[in-house]
Order: structure tokens, then C-alpha cells, then sequence
């Protein structure tokens, strides 16, 4: 983008809206009346990074114990201000980078020397599950019923979802692995397109999902697996609405018609969730749910890659010229805050479009480096709830999105993989057969 094209999209920015500073703020009885709303049905959220953030954790790379959530840890998440927030259950994240050019995190056979996604995603699960194992206030909780059994004792009941669908490496049996050690859903992709499903953020190879991703929603759907499709491209959502024959979830997706960021949902797809069932689980992610912050990033994406381009380096790293101009930009620009009201706005437009049955919470903390005012940490889902019960939100909605419509979703996706089950097995389809790649009978 050249600077007149940088300009228009500062003026863009400068004139979009504050409707946070046009609304009144919720009240005591707003506040009073989330708090019995989720002290009832406390929030079960569709995505957190703490695994992830105790793996990178500089003192104590991978330490559990070291990582002590019984004290305010220097990230969002802890005992203390779970309790605080009313987290009642999570879906606990077990990311692993996907980027095929990641030296630390290679595929199997690229580079011998560094480990394939199946062995870090097997160490992140078994991250997750020492963590969970370690707190008497987190259960293992595999199951709706479970979940909702667990809620009644105060404590947050835990499942796993493998984020990025890399993790399988092309293999159903994978998938099976992961679902037998407590992995309840799986994105199908992360940010890569991988080979057999098109991506969000990256270029699209197949127009949705190939003949082997559709067989690995099927499958999904036989274990009882719920197909997350938060990093998925257009085709690929619209292609896994078509197969699931299960409820499907955005763990942490926004609403594109809100802002027109390439991981939110464009109104579509939300039109089609009542016939499916699933729920699109807004998240706290400043430039999905703010537009002013999504025109700030992209003005200052536009200026970083003009003072590349005018002082190359020799290195991946950014010349000093460039980091210098790049420092002064931000200096000049100060970032936009993200509001409350803005994650209200699009949860309000995920019920208009898809209805009040279809929404839920999936704030992604720690798995996010810029924070919505007000939504800092697991301590603050009350003042969001706040701010509906202000919006005129019912009890009644004020607890569907808490936990009711995922705790339906996760129990539909069991009932179904309980038919299922008893028409067929395991499937042993291959990509090379299914997608063309070697004739059927040359298979193995």
C-alpha cells in the first residue's frame, strides 16, 4: 500500500464510530443480576491458551508445578480470578504452531533433527493434563453430563481442543489418539491451508474442504469430536455445514459483517447455524471485535511493509532503519482501545442473525497479546454479562450463552456419535486414495 492508500485508510479509521461513548454504562442491579445469572450457570468457554503459555513460560519452559495458578500469575489466567469470574468449565487449547517454516516445530521428515507436530501435540496434551491433574479446582470432565455435574461444586470442569488440524499429519488413527486422551474438538485448520482444508488467513488451495477433509468430519462426528471451525476459510465452514452431520462451533470467531477481519464469520454461515445447531463463541480479540482497532492494524501493517521495502535486510529481522520508522509510526498512531461494548456488539449480532440459541464465549485469553478494556483477565466475564443484562438481555439468554448452548452442543455431538457408532466403525481412508494422490488400490 502506497502512502496516499495508507492516508485514506488513517481518515477511514479516524471517522468510524465510538458507540462505547454513546451508551450508558450498566448499573449496581446490572452487575447484581450477572452475578446470580452466572453464580447458577457459570461460563464455559470455548478457548484458552494456557498450556501454551506455561510450554513458553521464559523461568520455567514446560513446567506445570513452576506455573502455579493457586497465586496471580503474569498472565489471564489463574485459580484465584477464575473462581472471581465464575468459569464453571473450559476448553482448554492445546496449540501448536502450524507454519511449515517453523525451524522449532518442523513436520515430521523436513527436518530430522526438530520434532514433528504429533510429538508437540502429544507434549501439549500432556501439559494440559498435568495442569489439570494438579488442581483439585480443575476436574476431568469429558462429557456434558459430566461438565454439568462438575458445575454444582464450584469447581471448572476440563477438556481439551487440539487447535489446527496439522496435528493429524493426513492420519484418522491421529485422530482417534487425540480423541482417546481427551481431545473433545479439533479446528480444522489453524492459519496455514493445509492438505485437505483452506484456511482463513491463508491463500485457498481447494474451495473448501477436499474428499479426505470431509472424511475427517465424518469421523468427527463418529467419535463425537466437535468440528471447530474458528480459523477455516468461507469454503471450508460452508463445506462442513454441508457434511457434519453433528452441531459444529467457532471456539473464538467474531462477526464479519461487524468487522471484515478474514477469521470472523461472515453472515452466511451465521444464517445457517439454527439448521446445524452450532454456536459461534465470540472471543476478546481486539481486532475481531473493534473495527477502529482492525483500521489501526491495517494502516500500520500497509506503513511496516513500505519501510521494508525502502530498507531491505539481509536477515528475516527488520533493518534498524526500518524498526526505527516503524517505532515512530506507532509513537505517532497510538493504538485504539477495544470495549466491552464492542464484544456485547457482536454478540448481539451473532443472536440477530443466528438467534440467541447459537452464541456462546470463546475469549482466547492467553492466547492474545493486546486486551479489550475491561475483559483483561478470567476474573471479568461478569462485566460483559453486565453489560447485556443492561442491553435488556433475559435470565433466561443471559444463561444460554454462559453455558447452556455449548453444553447442548457437546450433548447433541455425543447422542449422534452414539448412532453412529452403531453404523459404522473406523474409518481407514487414506488422503493419497481419497484425494487422488495414488490410486485407490495402491493404498495402504
Amino acid at each position: 500500500m502506497h502512502l496516499p492508500a495508507i492516508a485514506a485508510a488513517l481518515a477511514l479509521f479516524a471517522a468510524l464510530p465510538v458507540t462505547a461513548q454513546t451508551r450508558t454504562a450498566p448499573t449496581a442491579s446490572d452487575y447484581a443480576r450477572a452475578e446470580r445469572v452466572l453464580a447458577a450457570h457459570p461460563v464455559f468457554d470455548g478457548h484458552n491458551d494456557l498450556p501454551w503459555r506455561i510450554r513458553e513460560n521464559r523461568a520455567h519452559p514446560g513446567d506445570v508445578a513452576a506455573y502455579d495458578l493457586r497465586k496471580r500469575t503474569p498472565g489471564m489466567t489463574d485459580l484465584p480470578r477464575m473462581k472471581a469470574g465464575h468459569l464453571g468449565a473450559q476448553f482448554w487449547s492445546v496449540y501448536i504452531p502450524g507454519e511449515p517454516d517453523d525451524d522449532n516445530y518442523a513436520p515430521n521428515g523436513r527436518v530430522s533433527s526438530t520434532p514433528g507436530y504429533a510429538r508437540v501435540q502429544l507434549e501439549q496434551i500432556d501439559i494440559a493434563r498435568r495442569m489439570i491433574a494438579m488442581y483439585p479446582q480443575l476436574k476431568w470432565t469429558l462429557t456434558a453430563q459430566a461438565v454439568r455435574a462438575n458445575m454444582g461444586h464450584g469447581s471448572v470442569g476440563s477438556l481439551l481442543g487440539v487447535e489446527g488440524g496439522h496435528a493429524i499429519e493426513n492420519s484418522l488413527a491421529l485422530l482417534r489418539t487425540y480423541y482417546d486422551l481427551g481431545v473433545r474438538y479439533m479446528t480444522l485448520t489453524h492459519n496455514v491451508t493445509l492438505d485437505w482444508a483452506d484456511a482463513a488467513l491463508d491463500s485457498a488451495k481447494h474451495g473448501g474442504l477436499t474428499p479426505f477433509g470431509k472424511e475427517v468430519v465424518r469421523e468427527m462426528n463418529r467419535l463425537g469430536m466437535l468440528v471447530d471451525l474458528a480459523h477455516v476459510s468461507p469454503g471450508t465452514m460452508s463445506d462442513a455445514l454441508d457434511v457434519s452431520e453433528a452441531p459444529v462451533i467457532f471456539s473464538h470467531s467474531g462477526a464479519r459483517a461487524l468487522v471484515d477481519h478474514r477469521r470472523n464469520v461472515p453472515d452466511s454461515i451465521l444464517a445457517r447455524l439454527p439448521k446445524n445447531g452450532g454456536v459461534v463463541m465470540v472471543p476478546f480479540v481486539t481486532s475481531f471485535v473493534s473495527a477502529r482497532v482492525k483500521a489501526h492494524e491495517d494502516s500500520l501493517d500497509a506503513f511496516a511493509s513500505t519501510a521494508r521495502a525502502k530498507h531491505p535486510s539481509s536477515t528475516h529481522a527488520d533493518s534498524a532503519a526500518a524498526r526505527a520508522e516503524i517505532a515512530n509510526w506507532r509513537q505517532e498512531h497510538p493504538a485504539p482501545a477495544a470495549t466491552i461494548s464492542d464484544v456485547a456488539d457482536h454478540i448481539e449480532h451473532v443472536r440477530q442473525v443466528a438467534g440467541v440459541d447459537h452464541v456462546g464465549i470463546g475469549g482466547d485469553l492467553d492466547g492474545i497479546t493486546d486486551n479489550v478494556v475491561g475483559l483483561e483477565d478470567v476474573s471479568k466475564y461478569p462485566a460483559l454479562f453486565a453489560e447485556l443484562a443492561h442491553r435488556g438481555w433475559s435470565d433466561a439468554d443471559l444463561a444460554k450463552l454462559a453455558d447452556g448452548n455449548i453444553l447442548r452442543v457437546l450433548a447433541e455431538a455425543e447422542r449422534i456419535s452414539a448412532r453412529l457408532k452403531t453404523q459404522r466403525g473406523p474409518s481407514h481412508a487414506t488422503i493419497d486414495a481419497l484425494d487422488g494422490l495414488v490410486p485407490p488400490t495402491a493404498a495402504r
